[in-house]
């Protein structure tokens, strides 16, 4: 790979040692995927919550902050994803002392290196917004697709080393969807049926990502008669991306490199047609009304503050069933503006738990299963019902009204 001067003083080391591994982290990176050079880019956000990390990764990030602040300071803005763990929540939740042990120390680390602990998959709607044409190191999935699809900036999927490699650096690889090239589509969908709410954008999202089937293809979508919301383009990316690796997407006449079918070159596409019964056939997987219910999560991604004031709304007046939980996962950005606007209050009053900083999926959805008996749970997200599957969970999928209404009832409605 060619290096810039700079570049070739981080590898000899001349600018301490947590910049050396970076870019040696990165050169294999780039010799993997047959990049030419590196790109700069203007943010980078990690995963980094301690269910993922482990005692050995948080090690690492405590060895790489104990150098010298110039060493191991990050060299450009640098965020995080939902933590494990709500410090002040953990143990209602069932965590234990060693997870929070964990977690303080992974902030501790980051802190240190200059992360800024934002503790999102939400950036795109609350921390300085990537622009069109933007290149980024970016992690999380849903983080990424939007970016790429709705603000027409540039990120690959980046594991948790490469995202803090490109913040200690500033750079990443240029392969993948920092060209142009790679940007075209390849895939093209007609839609039948219209989404009406955001569970509806979700599984158009599964759908078109199942049929896409890989992280080189990109989809792209006419016939939407309607501009998608930000959270309706939210719950489409992220369940896209978590059921076909999918890191790009075009809507045309929508989303900005698609003004037409031709700027993407999808007119000599064959187009598949999507109907009510290709969406119908995947809400089929989960299930069914009537089944007792655990828990009610509304998570993955991270709520808005216009879903916060949603859920608000449907739970005022309301109690839970005794027997069934409600879990709201928001950031904490968004959580002070909801505390201040009294609909943390207003959803806490029902019963339900709203946590801060965190997605139900990374906070040890597995342990806090088995700690609370929970089973059957119920989300309006088809992406984290796609993931919980793995984890011991017999998931379901509905609307965000049936999901608050089938936790005031015990049983899916």
């Amino acid at each position: 790979m060619r290096l810039t001067d700079e570049e070739r003083a981080m590898f000899a080391g001349e600018m301490g040692e947590p910049k050396r591994w970076a870019i040696d982290h990165m050169l294999k990176v780039g010799a993997m995927f047959d990049a030419e050079d590196m790109v700069p880019v203007s943010q980078a956000h990690m995963m980094a919550d301690p269910e993922s990390l482990g005692e050995a990764g948080v090690r690492f990030l405590e060895r790489l902050a104990a150098h010298p602040e110039a060493a191991c300071r990050v060299a450009i803005p640098m965020i995080t994803d939902p933590r494990g763990v709500d410090l002040n929540y953990y143990r209602p939740l069932g965590q234990t002392e060693n997870m929070a042990d964990l977690e303080r120390r992974t902030i501790a680390a980051c802190s240190q290196m200059g992360i800024l602990m934002t503790d999102t998959c939400i950036n795109y709607q609350t921390i300085m917004p990537p622009v069109q044409g933007d290149h980024l190191a970016y992690g999380d999935t849903g983080v990424v697709i939007y970016s790429n699809s709705v603000l027409g900036a540039r990120s690959n999927f980046e594991g948790g080393p490469s995202a803090l490699a490109a913040g200690l650096t500033g750079r990443t690889p240029r392969y993948g969807l920092h060209l142009d090239e790679n940007r075209k589509a390849t895939k093209r969908f007609v839609l039948r049926t219209q989404p009406r709410e955001l569970t509806d954008w979700g599984v158009l999202g599964a759908v078109i990502g199942r049929k896409a089937g890989s992280y080189w293809e990109v989809p792209v979508v006419e016939g939407l008669e309607a501009v998608p919301t930000s959270d309706e383009m939210k719950h489409l990316g992220a369940a896209m991306a978590s059921y076909g690796s999918t890191p790009l997407f075009h809507l045309v006449g929508v989303t900005p490199e698609a003004p037409s079918i031709e700027a993407v070159h999808g007119a000599s596409l064959v187009a598949t047609e999507i109907a009510e019964d290709d969406l119908n056939a995947l809400r089929s997987n989960f299930g069914g009304k009537g089944d007792k219910l655990d828990v009610v999560v509304f998570a993955a991604p991270q709520l808005s503050l216009v879903e916060m004031q949603m859920v608000a709304d449907l739970v005022d007046g309301r109690a839970l069933h005794p027997d069934t939980s409600l879990i709201v996962c928001t950031s904490p950005t968004v959580y002070a503006d909801a505390t201040r606007m009294g609909l943390v209050r207003r959803i806490e009053v029902s019963g339900a738990k709203v946590l801060q900083g965190t997605c139900f999926y990374q906070q040890y959805a597995r342990e806090i299963g088995e700690a609370n008996g929970w089973k059957r749970l119920l989300s309006n997200s088809a992406k984290i019902v796609n993931i919980l599957g793995g984890y011991g969970y017999q998931p379901a999928l509905a609307s965000m009204e049936d999901c608050v209404a089938s936790a005031v009832s015990g049983e899916i409605v």
